[in-house]
């Protein structure tokens, strides 16, 4: 009788460390592709592209730009909603500075101002961590969001204090503005939201990703094996930011059309946290898992609680939302920390080993 082995294994590093390391991946990303950019937009009426769709696209991006930080460098962080304001007002003020340059390259654009403000706020990283640098970081979110307040020169001294997105188009279509439409608006999202996906994929299956889950783990131990702990955290916060402030960006650009300072108070902060905590820190996979799931919850509960018979208020579908996410991020902690990543991971392992999987 012969005997072989079943499964598909690596034979080298680089392949066992490549992005889609086996074949069920690699169709199962062409497939969600294929929806993404034909299914989705042939059979999606406009109210299903632009109440769900470019939402969730917006606050998975976020996510990931959080998990990189959290997730995959151990640096704990409430200034999600500050580094995404950030970025929402540096491409306001980019745009109606310098009107004819596309606003793809605006939105962009304005990560790298997150960035910055990032690398400044990270700096006290290097010397505490933990609960302290989660409060320094909330010290980064009020003070931010107070700058958002107070400097009208932000939002060109508007009487209303508020973001108002200006009609800008790309070959003809009118990306932002009133007559932009929920198509086209989506196509952008998803444009930029697949292409920061698979930049922030091949960094954290490189080097880099390495130093930095080598920093999570134990700071002390990557630092005696010749890690920088400045340069390497400091890379963390600007990477994240950055990711953050294009999230910003689009959110009010390609989502909500206008927006207020207080659209980045520190609820914005922990809404994305509970995302990647409930998908999978340390799991790019999971920011979608833990978006979705977060941002479709009210959705759920607005068409099935009045459909069996409760009729509940606005406020009251708000609460159960906060109860039923507290619950939810309970029962993560306790019986799987690793979130619905390591659900998906471990279905992963099993086709990895089919047609035997154990």
């Amino acid at each position: 009788m012969f005997y072989r082995e079943t499964g598909q294994f690596k034979t080298s590093y680089a392949a066992d460390m490549a992005v889609f390391p086996i074949r069920q991946d690699r169709i199962g990303i062409a497939l969600i592709l294929a929806i993404a950019i034909i299914a989705i937009p042939l059979f999606g009426t406009p109210f299903f592209l632009d109440v769900i769709m470019v939402p969730l696209l917006v606050l998975s991006l976020a996510t990931i730009g959080l998990n990189i930080l959290t997730g995959y460098t151990g640096l704990l962080s409430l200034g999600t909603g500050a580094f995404m304001g950030v970025g929402a007002f540096a491409c306001y003020k980019l745009t109606t500075s310098f009107p004819n340059v596309n606003i793809l390259i605006w939105i962009l654009a304005s990560g790298v101002f997150s960035a910055v403000a990032g690398v400044v706020f990270g700096l006290p990283s290097l010397r505490i961590k933990g609960f302290y640098l989660v409060v320094a970081t909330l010290a980064a979110q009020f003070f931010l969001q107070w700058v958002f307040t107070r400097a009208a020169w932000l939002v060109n001294y508007n009487t209303s204090g508020a973001i108002e997105v200006p009609l800008r188009s790309f070959l003809g279509v009118p990306l932002t503005g009133a007559t932009a439409s929920p198509l086209a608006r989506y196509y952008a999202t998803l444009a930029i939201v697949a292409l920061l996906t698979l930049v922030a994929s091949n960094l954290v299956h490189g080097r880099i990703g390495r130093n930095w889950m080598a920093v999570r783990d134990m700071d002390i131990a990557a630092e005696l094996m010749g890690i920088k702990l400045l340069p390497t955290k400091l890379l963390a916060f600007a990477v994240s930011s950055f990711y953050c402030g294009v999230a910003g960006a689009m959110l009010v650009f390609f989502w909500q059309g206008s927006a207020e300072p207080e659209v980045f108070s520190v609820e914005q902060s922990f809404q994305v946290l509970f995302m990647a905590i409930i998908g999978g820190l340390g799991s790019l996979i999971g920011c979608y898992f833990g978006a979705t799931l977060i941002y479709i919850l009210p959705i759920l509960l607005r068409a099935t609680l009045p459909a069996i018979g409760l009729n509940v208020t606005p406020a009251t579908i708000e609460q159960l939302t906060f109860v039923i996410t507290g619950a939810l991020i309970i029962l993560f902690l306790a019986l799987e920390p690793h979130g619905l990543a390591r659900l998906w991971a471990t279905g992963k392992q099993k086709l990895r080993t089919w047609p035997f999987p154990y």
